[in-house]
């Protein structure tokens, strides 16, 4: 990649989620929603732009009031939308998310057909996708054709031109005719990605273990891939790359919306990776990398909504060193409790000695 731009492309679907007014509530129970822009693959690209990235989306809107919000959402944070095109005969998907009482996020789609599954392989933007260092998608623009002809068609452009091409599956098995074949086609690129990031939900529906110890997770290794990633949630995550493997614990905050925390992750390891692509090859630069990720994920989660919580780099950085500080204070104290404890001990042997 070496002499290649920064410029991280995502493919894939952008939409308008509809989330309750009130927390805690199934779809049925909530009293009334707001509307907020979604959508993995944007997600990715507005957080590789809110960090100072070049970043640009490719896919399909309506020709309708919220497709054209949603370009415009694009534009004020900064991504290239030139990719994006609109079909006037279809409708920018909607889909209404809550989170409930038991922790679980509940979806409800409407795509019958959205605008997003029915772009064409004839309607991508071929020079954009060719200044990619980085091309990044997910699975949701597999489901369906032509959309799913488009997605692989474009995969192979950025290839051809040098680029890395990154994966985030974000499995939504309501869409899916069934959990068959969502793992049939789910796996049916994986070969040809160089990084690849699962969650621990992702990890067991794949590999049917409900496990993340090592030898579970190298069973989606391939030897074409330069980095495996699982997502563990507030336990951080585990990376694995060619030659070497290990642990990065995540960031504590106080938690109130994790939607797009995910996608915050893999903005910020795309984007420090394309300023530095030997992190791939440098374990101590890697887990820099997956500390910085770390922290825009956990600053995501802090707010509601995910583009509107897409940290800066400024910010990621800040918390990072609030929070180095801390652990730094925490050894302190563990260190004078320690000295406190050891001189009341001795205390306590020179009384009985006298």
């Amino acid at each position: 990649m070496a002499g290649r731009s920064e410029l991280v492309v995502s493919f894939g679907e952008m939409l308008i989620d509809f989330v309750p007014t009130v927390a805690g509530v199934s779809l049925a129970e909530a009293p009334a929603f707001v509307k907020a822009p979604g959508g993995a693959p944007a997600n990715v690209a507005i957080a590789v732009a809110r960090l100072g990235g070049g970043a640009a989306f490719v896919g399909k809107l309506g020709d309708d009031e919220f497709g054209r919000m949603l370009a415009a959402i694009l534009r004020d944070n900064g991504v290239d939308d030139g990719g994006v095109v609109f079909d006037a005969g279809a409708r920018t998907a909607l889909a209404f998310v809550t989170l409930r009482a038991d922790g679980e996020r509940e979806f409800m789609f409407y795509r019958n057909p959205s605008a997003d599954m029915l772009l064409t392989h004839a309607e991508l933007n071929v020079e954009l996708i060719k200044r990619a260092a980085v091309f990044h998608y997910g699975s949701i623009s597999l489901i369906a054709e032509p959309c799913r002809s488009a997605h692989l068609r474009a995969m192979e452009i950025a290839k051809e031109a040098g680029a890395l091409l990154s994966y985030d599956p974000n499995l939504r098995e309501a869409l899916w005719p069934s959990r068959e074949e969502a793992r049939t086609k789910i796996l049916s690129i994986w070969d040809h990605a160089d990084i690849v990031k699962v969650s621990e939900v992702e990890l067991e529906f794949l590999t049917g273990i409900d496990s993340v110890e090592d030898d579970v997770v190298m069973k989606l290794w391939r030897p074409t891939m330069k980095l495996l990633l699982v997502t563990l949630g507030d336990q951080g995550c585990k990376y694995y790359a060619r030659d070497f493997r290990g642990a990065v614990p995540s960031y504590k905050v106080q938690q109130v919306d994790t939607t797009g925390a995910g996608d915050a992750f893999v903005g910020a390891l795309l984007r420090r990776i394309v300023q530095d692509p030997s992190s791939l090859q440098d374990q101590k630069k890697l887990e820099e990398a997956i500390k910085f990720a770390n922290a825009c994920g956990a600053i995501t989660a802090t707010k509601k909504g995910a583009i509107p919580s897409l940290p800066t780099e400024v910010e990621v950085l800040k918390l990072m060193e609030m929070l180095e500080a801390w652990k730094y204070c925490d050894a302190v104290m563990l260190l004078v409790r320690d000295i406190q404890c050891s001189l009341i001990a001795i205390s306590i042997v020179l009384v009985a000695e006298i």
